[in-house]
């Protein structure tokens, strides 16, 4: 095991001198494969952000429980207490029927219409914030609460959780073809980088396999090459992404205090920022491999 380590720790350090050797033409790939990393990372990120701030601005619907007329103190007491203990309820805040047809007075402009009734026709009501602001898990709270007898009428308004699900689902696909597109040119990219170095050092492989050099020892450092070339440019891809994030929030800030927000955009998260690196690592490492696995054995001691 110590032996094996110190084989792999032998090859980073000559891909590393090899890297860093022909600095401009690294520099180049390094760029090329963050830019392109750095589109759609950036747009994911952006939606994210933009998602955050939509439900800023909606805020959580609210679903409206009206209970039956003919409820008394007791059936309202224990229904809130149901609604309070629901797993599904986040805050629960009650509208007697007297503040409601109060509220009806100020509102509609029909005071003198609705001072005339002899008696209150509207029921006392809760108004219930869900935990979960998504159209399938409010829908599925509201069919619930529709189904216990003590309640009249359910009411909730999901048409705008409907439209902002569709934007991001809309969004996300977008940015799930781009990623797919640039994968594979950046896939590209390290192959033919793999394949030149292959060529200038086709000397060096046949008389490494004269010398009893195996298939893998000679794969190896072309491996590491893509690895490293791969992860270093999603780290460039992080670095571009974060750098235009404080330089849009500084301007972002101007605009927000215009409509007495404090929005900003978030830079990615620690979980985002370690599959952007891992995923960058493993298409120069998918490059590489493919780049190796078809020229590599084209090379023999002649």
């Amino acid at each position: 095991m110590k032996i094996w380590l110190i084989q792999h720790v032998r090859v980073l350090l000559f891909t590393l001198r090899r890297l860093f050797a022909t600095p401009l033409s690294s520099l180049l790939n390094i760029l090329v494969i963050g830019i392109a990393l750095s589109l759609p990372m950036g747009l994911y990120v952006l939606l994210q952000n933009v998602q955050g701030l939509a439900e800023q601005v909606a805020g959580t619907p609210q679903i409206s429980v009206f209970l039956s007329l003919d409820s008394d103190k007791e059936d309202v007491t224990r229904i809130g207490k149901q609604l309070k203990q629901h797993e599904a309820v986040g805050r629960v805040e009650f509208v007697p029927r007297d503040r409601a047809l109060e509220q009806l007075k100020q509102t509609t402009g029909l005071a003198d219409v609705i001072g005339g009734l002899t008696q209150n026709p509207l029921p006392d009501a809760y108004v219930v914030h869900p935990n979960k602001a998504g159209a399938q898990a409010l829908e599925a709270l509201r069919d619930e609460l529709q189904k216990w007898p003590e309640l009249e009428h359910v009411q909730l308004d999901s048409a705008w959780a409907h439209k902002l699900e569709a934007l991001l689902k809309f969004g996300r696909m977008a940015v799930l073809i781009l990623a797919v597109l640039l994968s594979f040119a950046l896939a590209a990219v390290t192959f033919n980088t793999i394949r030149l170095q292959i060529l200038t050092q086709r000397d060096e492989i046949e008389v490494s396999k004269l010398i009893g050099a195996t298939n893998a020892f000679i794969r190896r450092p072309f491996l590491y090459f893509g690895l490293l070339q791969g992860l270093l440019g999603g780290a460039a891809a992080w670095a571009i992404i974060t750098v235009s994030l404080h330089l849009l929030n500084g301007s972002l800030a101007s605009l927000a205090q215009l409509y007495a927000s404090s929005f900003m955009l978030h830079p990615p998260s620690a979980s985002d920022s370690l599959t952007l690196l891992l995923f960058s690592a493993y298409l120069g490492w998918l490059g590489a491999w493919l780049s190796v696995a078809q020229h590599l054995w084209q090379i023999e001691p002649r």
